[in-house]
């Protein structure tokens, strides 16, 4: 049995959680990186300058918005 390891890089976690089917929060986001509200959505941003294509949906009813990478750059490993 392996264990799965972590991406080494904040920027590379963040777009692990963007990349999951139903996306993230900012409040999960913020809670597994570590970091507050107004950092997440300024990593959003460098994620959308970069090249990055990322959408918001409201996932319900009084639920937060949820983000999701559906398209990244070329570059992008």
């Amino acid at each position: 049995m392996t264990k799965q390891t972590k991406p080494k890089t904040k920027k590379a976690q963040l777009i692990q959680l963007l990349t999951r089917k139903a996306g993230a929060d900012v409040a999960t986001i913020s809670e597994k990186l570590g970091w507050q509200s107004h950092s997440t959505r300024a990593a959003l941003t460098g994620l959308r300058k970069s090249g990055f294509k990322i959408s918001a949906q409201k996932t319900g009813e009084g639920k937060p918005l949820s983000y999701r990478i559906t398209a990244q750059p070329a570059d992008a490993a």
